[in-house]
């Protein structure tokens, strides 16, 4: 179950970029003055210039490939309410025992390779008395997983609620979400359609204009998690990495 809307590229945002990147260099006086030449953005038409020289052109080259180098770095924001399996799917992921998981009280940092991309994954504690600094680790994040543990029913509201809270944050605004419907093994937990309804994945107006998919999973057996990961890394490297 998902659904995509259309995001426009940002040529702001990449032309940021290489002009930080060209500033001290020979392109920055073309680039500043002609970012569409650049930029394969409509150039204008009948306009005469010199065209760059050889130089000028191994030049850009080298900017857009530390560029697109860059970007294949991605930062991943695992959250949800407290005991709902963020850190043993972390764990899963980076082949770690998870036998024995005391509750997070601050952070756990992995980085891991997947399919050509760096993956930076932060899970965050979720108690209640944490939640409040959530906001703290937005900044730059490309994706967020919602972890949600299935078999707590009492709480799939307050579960919504907290996340409905996050899709407001104008620092997520562009991230792409992946909900993990945890703990699908247990016995009575409610499956991934009817906490798609809960959380109002089909009717909220709060994932509209989001890339967002749904995904029921056991972290302990490890189901579900690899296509989960493979969707989100999909629809990041499609919606942002416009240089590759």
């Amino acid at each position: 179950m998902d659904l995509h809307s259309h995001f426009s590229i940002d040529i702001a945002s990449v032309f940021g970029k290489l002009k930080r990147s060209a500033r001290r260099s020979e392109l920055w006086p073309a680039l500043s003055h002609e970012p569409s030449r650049f930029l394969g953005i409509n150039p204008p038409v009948n306009r005469h210039f010199d065209p760059p020289s050889h130089q000028t052109d191994m030049g850009l080259l080298s900017i857009l490939k530390k560029v697109k180098e860059k970007e294949k770095e991605v930062r991943l924001l695992i959250l949800g309410l407290d005991n709902a399996g963020k850190t043993t799917i972390l764990r899963k992921f980076s082949g770690e025992p998870i036998d024995k998981i005391e509750p997070t009280l601050g952070f756990n940092i992995k980085t891991l390779e997947h399919g050509g991309y760096r993956l930076n994954f932060w899970d965050v504690g979720g108690q209640r008395t944490i939640r409040a600094y959530w906001r703290n680790y937005f900044e730059r994040t490309d994706g967020l997983i919602w972890v949600v543990d299935s078999s707590d029913r009492r709480r799939l509201e307050l579960c919504r609620d907290e996340l409905h809270d996050l899709l407001s944050q104008e620092k997520l605004a562009g991230a792409s979400l992946l909900i993990l419907a945890n703990k699908q093994d247990l016995a009575g937990a409610a499956p991934a359609d009817e906490i798609a309804k809960v959380i109002g994945l089909e009717k909220s107006d709060k994932f509209t204009k989001r890339h967002w998919s749904i995904h029921g999973c056991s972290a302990v057996a490890g189901s579900g998690l690899a296509d989960g990961m493979d969707w989100m890394i999909s629809d990041i490297a499609n919606r942002i990495f416009m240089l590759s």
